[in-house]
């Protein structure tokens, strides 16, 4: 059967296609590369037939700042080169947000192709440095400005529809309740496909969590009741959970 790519490549195929990429990073940024590595599915071992490249061209600290991507796809194969100076990369890496728990596996463990001065190490340790009270600050940022907002759209769609909206709503709930969890928990999941699965092996979860992640992945999203009540418990798990971890939904009435 002939397809439009992504086409069926080896793990070895995609391995010297990084180098080749390398290689014509090397031309175009010579000296200027501090550290080249490799993130995602291909820098853990764990991708597939059709899995794209993910890199890093990090670049020594200059007067200007550098923060862009290369981003292709050479038809069999897509990549996507992220180039940029290091003090970016290390902040990045520093930084707590709603997506930490998806976004910052990268910056633990990344493949390293050429990394002479040892970058990547000190990339690890400021992915680990973010204090308590910066996670807390994002998990009440999710709270408020994500499950608060989408208990209100599922409120309206109850009401007065449409009822099509309530499959999509769910799943908003599943993603961002197993970020709450991956940043409750300080812990990152290895890729996108295993959020859903992988939330529901901690520990701690707020009740009503299980059941809309179950209901997610199960696809059965058809019953409007079924999903509304499924989020009603969720939403009423958080404020409990949330009091009990001294996570903060409301405020007072105008807090500035």
């Amino acid at each position: 059967m002939n397809m439009n790519g992504p086409e069926n490549i080896t793990r070895n195929e995609r391995l010297q296609t990084c180098q080749e990429i390398a290689a014509r990073l090397h031309e175009v940024y010579g000296a200027k590369i501090l550290a080249l590595g490799v993130y995602g599915s291909v820098a853990r071992g764990t991708d597939g037939p059709f899995s794209d490249i993910e890199m890093f061209c990090v670049l020594e600290e200059s007067d200007e700042d550098v923060d862009f991507s290369h981003e292709w796809s050479a038809g069999p194969w897509k990549a996507e080169v992220n180039v940029l100076s290091a003090n970016v990369l290390l902040h990045m890496a520093a930084t707590v947000d709603e997506g930490w728990p998806l976004s910052h596996g990268a910056f633990f463990a990344p493949l390293a192709l050429y990394d002479p001065k040892d970058f990547f190490p000190t990339l690890k340790k400021a992915a680990q440095s973010p204090t308590q009270e910066a996670f807390t600050e994002a998990i009440n940022g999710v709270l408020v400005g994500e499950m608060y907002e989408f208990i209100g759209k599922l409120r309206n769609a109850h009401l007065n529809g449409p009822h099509t909206y309530l499959p999509y709503l769910a799943m908003q709930f599943a993603q961002y309740g197993a970020m709450l969890l991956g940043l409750h928990h300080r812990t990152c999941y290895s890729t996108g496909a295993q959020v859903l699965p992988e939330s529901l092996l901690l520990t701690d979860r707020p009740d009503g969590y299980e059941q809309v992640a179950k209901l997610v992945m199960s696809g059965e999203l058809a019953d409007p009741a079924k999903i509304v009540a499924a989020c009603e418990q969720f939403w009423s798990g958080l404020h409990v959970w949330a009091a009990k971890h001294h996570y903060v939904i409301h405020t007072k009435r105008i807090p500035f």
